[in-house]
């Protein structure tokens, strides 16, 4: 018999309304015996059955909802249903090559990531109870989708919030993690053992497509580039020239060889730079591009530091505007879930007016379809994307 939760009068709303979180301070009281990991039955403050997930009173977000079905059990059958019901979606909303599979909240599967590389599978666990079922992911990812390998990358510091370490390594035979993988018509190595998140930031696919058009014989500045794959895109599209730039490295190497795997060597260089330096000095000397592009990590991974964020996005958008011929495109995003819509509309629009340049927008788009946003759950809708001609 599965403990029961209700909830205080006045809480839980979101809960009922479809939303996957119910807070400790939500909770008033509760019936039976639980083990943090278990599945437990949540009410609200009339005894009225909201839905049933896995619990851990360590958490500040106590309970995950799984399910609406007060009879629905779960278990392997369960999350068969879960992973069939996202794979059929993908496999009409986007090339599923290399894709994300399960998209935590917005996939109802709570606290779990799967991304897809190829026939290789990247798993990250953000909660005590996706970990209790990680096996039967597993064994499912193999027998139903033919994993040739899966690895583990739940390195993220939320998981020590839940009570948990962080952990990275196999969870089958062992491989070589750095997969070759085509995304767009470019090729790419991702390295899923050592890369940023699970080894390439799937979530900008189509938005690396759309810059396509404006790239065409064009002089390009891709800032933040990591890995490559914008600068790359804009190379596959034919731009005249392409430099990218990141601080790190290690990554400027990786996009080395990547450009090196697309043939693109001669047009599409990088170099290493802190962005937030190298603008202002390349803005006094008088340069300028027909695009240049932005894709900064995130500023903000709270409400907390909102304001520094705000200014560190002003910032960049500034000095990258300045950087763009009269005529040419700008594009710019924010991955930061807390840089609201409005704040980063504005934001950027503060920036252009310091840069006295007039700006009209192109478009606006968010994170690629695998990666879908559900309206019930805010968290999920976190990429924003611009792209603007710069008079």
């Amino acid at each position: 018999m599965s403990s029961k939760f209700y909830l205080y009068k006045g809480k839980g709303r979101r809960a009922e309304g479809g939303h996957a979180w119910v807070y400790t301070d939500e909770i008033e009281e509760y019936d039976g015996e639980y083990t943090n990991g278990d599945i437990v039955e949540v009410y609200n403050f009339r005894h009225e059955f909201i839905g049933k997930g896995f619990i851990n009173d360590i958490s500040k977000i106590t309970i995950r909802i799984l399910t609406r079905d007060i009879n629905e059990a779960i278990d392997e059958e369960f999350f068969k249903k879960r992973l069939h019901t996202a794979w059929e979606y993908r496999k009409k909303v986007i090339d599923t090559s290399s894709c994300r599979f399960i998209f935590g909240e917005a996939d109802f599967l709570p606290g779990l990531t799967i991304d897809k590389y190829e026939d290789y599978y990247v798993i990250q666990s953000l909660a005590l109870g996706i970990d209790k079922y990680k096996d039967i992911i597993v064994k499912l990812l193999k027998e139903e989708y033919g994993a040739k390998g899966i690895y583990e990358r739940s390195e993220a510091s939320v998981r020590k919030l839940e009570g948990m370490e962080p952990f990275k390594g196999f969870l089958t035979e062992p491989f070589d993690t750095t997969i070759q993988i085509t995304e767009n018509g470019v090729k790419y190595h991702v390295d899923i053992e050592n890369g940023q998140k699970t080894g390439f930031f799937l979530d900008q696919k189509e938005n690396r497509k759309a810059i396509h058009r404006i790239c065409k014989d064009a002089e390009v500045l891709d800032c933040f580039t990591h890995t490559g794959s914008f600068a790359l895109n804009a190379g596959i599209a034919g731009a005249k020239s392409v430099l990218g730039l990141d601080v790190s490295q290690f990554a400027v190497d990786v996009a080395t060889s990547n450009a090196l795997l697309n043939g693109l060597s001669e047009t599409v260089k990088f170099e290493c730079h802190n962005v937030f330096d190298i603008l202002p000095i390349w803005a006094k000397e008088g340069k300028q591009f027909d695009v240049v592009i932005l894709d900064p990590p995130a500023f903000t991974k709270s409400k907390d530091t909102v304001g520094g964020a705000t200014r560190g996005y002003k910032e960049i958008n500034l000095r990258g505007l300045k950087l763009v011929k009269p005529g040419g495109f700008f594009a710019t995003c924010s991955c930061s879930h807390f840089m609201s819509p409005e704040l980063l509309k504005d934001t950027i629009a503060e920036a252009a007016r310091d840069a006295r340049r007039t700006i009209r927008q192109v478009e606006y788009r968010t994170q690629a379809a695998d990666h879908p946003i559900l309206w019930n759950s805010d968290e999920s809708y976190y990429l924003k994307f611009y792209v603007f001609q710069v008079m």
